[in-house]
């Protein structure tokens, strides 16, 4: 396979050129020509690109992406982050069950009100004490 042009990349990788073309000002990948006005890519950068999406799924910025793709040659992954950020993962995944629980609660509940819902009152309690915050780690507890 030979030399892919920024349009093919975008084909391949499903992101748009405007995605591709900040990711290179970014350091993240790397052009190696052009073909005309067309930047050219190394057919390698599809997988470059699927790494980087699956490392902004996961959660990890730009940066802590670019340190483990850093020196062009193959990944140098930190396993500790990866398990560092699957507790984080596992931990928004409790908080965002006992959000999902509590809405089908007070999508079911019989009370009057929900505010005379106990079990909607705990959850009200705990969105208080900023248990749901999406970026705050550690698993929310209703109590």
């Amino acid at each position: 396979m030979g030399d892919l042009d920024i349009s093919q990349v975008a084909g391949r990788s499903g992101l748009p050129a405007s995605t591709l073309r900040y990711y290179e000002e970014k350091g993240l990948i790397a052009s190696i020509g052009r073909r005309g006005l067309r930047r050219l890519f190394d057919p390698g950068v599809v997988d470059r690109l699927a790494l980087i999406s699956l490392g902004r799924a996961a959660g990890f910025s730009l940066e802590e992406i670019g340190a483990m793709l850093a020196g062009g040659g193959s990944p140098q992954i930190d396993r500790d982050a990866l398990l560092a950020k699957a507790d984080e993962l596992e931990a928004r995944i409790a908080r965002l069950s006992a959000v999902r629980e509590g809405l089908r609660h007070a999508a079911a509940c019989q009370a009057p009100s929900h505010m005379e819902c106990p079990t909607f009152r705990r959850l009200l309690k705990a969105a208080a004490r900023g248990a749901f915050p999406a970026a705050r780690g550690g698993a929310a507890q209703i109590r």
